[in-house]
């Protein structure tokens, strides 16, 4: 008699014959299941070429697979890396590469705009000096010394303007923003306004009349030149000096490992905001290595490797229908019992790395004393040769680099950093610290300690496109609470704003009397 225990819907039966018949069918089961779900998927493998070590690749993802053998004169390893796209990636994909295009037009638009502006401005005060000596000379009054000194104080203050504009307006771009500058859009309508209601002014009693008086004419003209100025001044306030008062606390965090950093910013929109976090990011943020944060996920695929679920029910309704909720359960059931000792499998992975990295480290520390030690006998050799035959700092670099190079690469492969870092880069800081008499030290300053992104090759920073996220408008200024993101393709960074509260002081007053005391000593001391 054949014996039956069920649990959550699985059964193990005895018999031979029986499970044979069962297993032939629990085959077929899952072979029309996995036929099934690979004519419903639509995906599109990209297979990346292996020459592409940029953070901000989308290629760059786990394990770096690129040529980084350049320790060893035998071998090279290369690799390619895979990844499944959807159709709504390739998509997005192909829409981000269409804004990138109109932003550049906008860009040019602007552009044009403001130097029309700028010369509608400029070119007015000096019009309404020439028209009149143009239109009706023989009217025209002659210019005394008060009206002579009018035109060198309009010539100064349209130079000091012009200077100023410059200053102010014609600065190299930082970056390209979602969304128009609202204040200095409202100060260019206000310019424009200014300068149309002076020519409508200057048309209607000046040039339909034919004013004769040209000392009026000119401090009208000094009057607009004024303006103009005062309206400049308004400028740097609102552009300026506005910001500069801290008034919120933002806390960046990056999503990815929880890097996280703190910074005081002043009343600006969510999209100028964005800008000062990301200029301070590439600053103060370690440089973001996705290698490091593979081990996680292989130890976790580790762990559920070895688990096997096994569906003898049959094919069925209702097996068919809860097969993968049943099995997500049991593998979920199966790996909490197994926690109690994944935590000892990882106190242990995590000691044996760092002794790795310290085994590591002391290697590559001796390898480089010993290389800027033979630099030192080389440089005193040096300056008892010829002229001609003393070595550059390149030639040095080259001829001392295979000395260091093997422990610095196990090094970086270690620590993960092997795609920060290339051959050429390594000899371009050797050379460098050569030059400069620079201590082994301050040569292995860059590969012990990660740096922030900047230190690195302009490959990984400049072409990164970010994409602000959020659910108010990137126009309205920043509140408290306010919470927006910014993505790029391996990461993203959460802000979140808080205000900073009002400090309310009081005074104390101590008086200096209080301060004093009397020592009385006795005279007679005991015996």
């Amino acid at each position: 008699m054949d014996t039956e225990s069920t649990y959550s819907g699985y059964s193990y039966y005895s018999g031979r014959s029986r499970g044979s018949h069962r297993h032939g069918e629990r085959s077929r089961d899952r072979h029309k299941s996995r036929s099934k779900d690979s004519r419903s998927e639509k995906s599109v493998t990209i297979n990346t070429p292996p020459a592409e070590p940029l953070l901000g690749d989308s290629a760059v993802r786990g394990e770096q697979v690129q040529d980084d053998n350049w320790g060893e004169t035998t071998t090279a390893v290369t690799g390619t890396s895979e990844h499944s796209l959807s159709q709504e990636d390739i998509v997005r994909i192909t829409k981000d590469l269409e804004d990138s295009v109109g932003l550049d037009c906008r860009r040019y638009f602007t552009l044009t705009l403001a130097v029309i502006l700028g010369l509608l401005v400029f070119l007015t005060p000096l019009a309404f000096l020439v028209l009149p000596h143009l239109l009706w000379p023989e009217k025209l009054q002659s210019c005394g010394t008060a009206c002579e000194g009018l035109f060198i104080s309009v010539a100064f203050k349209l130079l000091i303007l012009l200077l100023a504009v410059w200053a102010l307006f014609f600065r190299p771009p930082r970056a390209g923003l979602p969304r128009v500058f609202v204040f200095r859009a409202l100060l260019a309508v206000l310019v424009l306004l200014f300068v149309v209601s002076y020519w409508l002014f200057y048309g209607v009693r000046i040039l339909d009349s034919q004013d004769e008086n040209y000392q009026g004419i000119v401090q009208y003209a000094v009057s607009l030149v004024d303006a103009l100025l005062f309206i400049h001044y308004l400028a740097i306030v609102l552009l300026e000096l506005r910001q500069l008062q801290p008034c919120f606390s933002v806390c960046v965090t990056r999503s990815t490992d929880g890097e996280m950093r703190h910074y005081n910013l002043g009343q600006l929109s969510i999209q100028r905001a964005a800008l000062a976090i990301l200029e301070h990011y590439y600053c103060d943020f370690p440089v973001h290595n996705p290698a490091l944060l593979s081990a996680s996920k292989s130890r976790a695929a580790k762990h559920l490797a070895g688990l096997k679920v096994y569906n003898v029910d049959g094919p069925g309704n209702n097996a068919a229908a809860g097969l993968a909720h049943s099995q997500s359960r049991a593998m979920i059931a199966a790996a909490a019992r197994r926690r109690d000792t994944s935590h000892n499998e990882l106190y242990y992975e995590e000691a044996e790395h760092e002794r790795r990295v310290r085994k590591r480290k002391a290697r590559l520390v001796v390898a480089v004393e010993e290389a800027f030690t033979h630099i030192k006998r080389m440089q005193e050799e040096e300056q008892k040769k010829a002229p001609g035959d003393v070595m550059d700092p390149r030639e040095a670099a080259q001829a001392i680099f295979p000395s260091m190079a093997r422990a610095l690469q196990k090094y970086l492969r270690t620590t993960k950093q092997q795609h920060c870092h290339s051959m050429e880069s390594i000899q371009q800081h050797l050379a460098f610290c050569i030059t400069n008499n620079m201590t082994p030290k301050a040569f292995l300053d860059s590969y012990l300690t990660p740096g922030p992104t900047l230190q690195y090759s302009r490959d990984h920073w400049l072409a990164r496109q970010w994409t602000l996220s959020s659910e108010a408008s990137v126009t309205s200024g920043l509140k408290d609470g306010t919470v927006f993101l910014l993505k790029c393709v391996d990461f993203s960074l959460v802000v979140t704003s808080k205000k900073i509260p009002y400090i309310q002081m009081s005074e104390e007053y101590i008086d200096p009397k209080s301060h004093k005391f009397v020592l009385r000593l006795q005279s007679e001391t005991s015996v």
